[in-house]
């Protein structure tokens, strides 16, 4: 299997938005090629015979049926608001720009 090269962890980064450090790229490099090394070892067991699983545990969702249920009216919730404006909450900015 191939190895990653720093410039294309460096490209994976800047397409993640990622800032790397040139010490952070190369810790980022060699840990990846670790993970690529482990992925060629376990691709080369021979899994035959062995059933595809999806998890180890049998799981099913268990889902209760849809009631219809009386709730507060719209004007009711926004009463309850600290600050609404044109029936909208407003809430405090979290995101810059």
């Amino acid at each position: 299997m191939a190895r990653l090269t720093p410039e294309e962890v460096r490209h994976v980064a800047w397409l993640a938005r990622l800032r790397l450090s040139p010490d952070e790229e190369q810790r980022m490099t060699e840990e990846l090629n670790v993970m690529l090394d482990h992925f060629q070892k376990l691709q080369a067991l021979d899994t035959t015979g062995v059933a595809p699983t999806s998890h180890a545990v049998p799981m099913a969702n268990r889902f209760r049926e849809d009631e219809q249920r009386s709730s507060l009216a719209r004007d009711e919730f926004l009463d309850e608001a600290p600050e609404t404006v044109d029936a909208f909450f407003v809430v405090p900015r979290i995101v810059e720009g």
